[in-house]
């Protein structure tokens, strides 16, 4: 399996880190490695200072598809979840200081909290999720779907075009404004419409 990952697909965020708001998405891989499940500890990586938190909204992939067109788009997936993309900040920067690819940022190992995966059937407005992420109980992300750029469909129908989806592919989403640091001994809590989705302690 493949992570899709979308960037600045909530015009708060990308105002928020001083970035242009999308005309497409946009978009980059995690490897499968980056996946952190069962609520496992998160290990602070030695080669940044600076790891940030990004909730997300995440779609998991039921069918292959290519070229998939927007009215068959909500077909290519079958449940929602929500994971965190963490993100060496610091490294980040200076990747695209020179113009080079994020992916060391991105798609380091365990970068990929996902939570719980839940049947899109049982939720009534896909278009309507509300969902929120605690540091150390403490709200610090909010979000809700109708407010993406790019919605579900149009995520399957974008990415499509040059990326074949796989059954058990993950579409992290993007996410909404407030992102920030993580130090060690931080406990992190996803909500998705006030369920818990996952926790993550910060080791």
């Amino acid at each position: 399996m493949k992570i899709i990952a979308v960037g600045r697909n909530y015009i708060d965020h990308a105002k928020e880190l001083n970035n242009p708001v999308p005309e497409k998405p946009v978009i980059f891989l995690k490897p499968d490695t980056a996946v952190l499940k069962d609520n496992k500890d998160f290990y602070y990586p030695e080669f940044s200072k600076d790891v940030h938190y990004e909730v997300e909204l995440v779609l998991r992939v039921c069918n292959e598809g290519k070229h998939v067109s927007k009215k068959f788009a909500h077909k290519y997936y079958d449940a929602i979840g929500l994971g965190i993309d963490f993100t060496a900040r610091d490294l980040q920067s200076e990747l695209k200081a020179k113009g080079l690819p994020w992916e060391l940022a991105k798609a380091f190992d365990h970068s990929a909290v996902v939570g719980e995966l839940i049947a899109k059937e049982q939720f009534n407005n896909l278009e309507n999720l509300n969902f929120s992420l605690q540091k150390n109980g403490e709200m610090v992300q909010e979000g809700n779907s109708k407010d993406m750029i790019f919605d579900f469909d149009s995520l399957i129908t974008f990415v499509s075009q040059y990326i074949t989806l796989r059954k058990g592919d993950l579409i992290y989403t993007g996410t909404p404004a407030g992102v920030g640091p993580v130090q060690i001994g931080d406990k992190l809590e996803g909500f998705l419409e006030e369920k818990s989705m996952f926790t993550c302690q910060i080791k």
